[in-house]
């Protein structure tokens, strides 16, 4: 079976302010396709909102990839608890991962008796600069879900990242799980900005 592509969308810059139209895109995509989940990356809920209320009543299951706890802060979780809970009281997903792409490899850069960057941060700093940092972000969270289990590693998803807050890029991706990273297949962007 083949597939043609019928949108892809670009924004003049990345972006909070791209988030709804990313919603919008995402879900009109995953129908096209007959995808059934939508894992998108919000570390404070507000993104999570944006996209919940554009997936409810689709049929779509939204899988939301938060920041660990202690990712900014020692002991902090930075997505806020009442809205996680309104969100799954709703049907959403809410995954909490260490980064795929960094974690224990983000001390290893930090120390001071060891620095430097590793291969894994090598990885994710030619999706950003290469492509986009929501490609990142969106692969990321692609990597996070497929190891918590929550997305097959045998069928499409759509993954939406962005740059700092809200969502700016939109991707179909086949998952793999983080230790099979070189499976993964990004196989269509479906909207990102041209400027970074």
């Amino acid at each position: 079976m083949s597939y043609s592509a019928k949108n892809t969308y670009y924004f003049d810059n990345p972006g909070a302010e791209n988030t709804a139209d990313c919603a919008l895109f995402a879900v009109e995509r995953a129908k096209e396709l007959g995808i059934d989940k939508i894992v998108v990356a919000s570390s404070r809920g507000q993104t999570a909102g944006i996209f919940y209320e554009t997936i409810k009543d689709t049929g779509i299951s939204l899988f939301v990839v938060t920041h660990v706890v202690g990712f900014s802060e020692p002991g902090v979780w930075e997505f806020p608890e009442e809205i996680a809970a309104d969100l799954e009281s709703k049907g959403v997903k809410i995954i909490k991962g260490t980064h795929a792409l960094s974690g224990l490899e983000r001390a290893i850069t930090r120390s001071p008796k060891l620095g430097g960057s590793s291969r894994t941060e090598a990885i994710a700093e030619a999706l950003r600069r290469t492509v986009a940092i929501g490609l990142k972000v969106a692969v990321e969270c692609t990597l996070i879900a497929a190891d918590q289990g929550a997305v097959p590693v045998d069928s499409e998803i759509i993954a939406v990242g962005g740059t700092a807050t809200g969502a700016d890029t939109v991707c179909v991706i086949k998952p793999a799980h983080t230790s099979d990273y070189f499976s993964l297949q990004v196989r269509e962007i479906v909207a990102m900005p041209r400027n970074r």
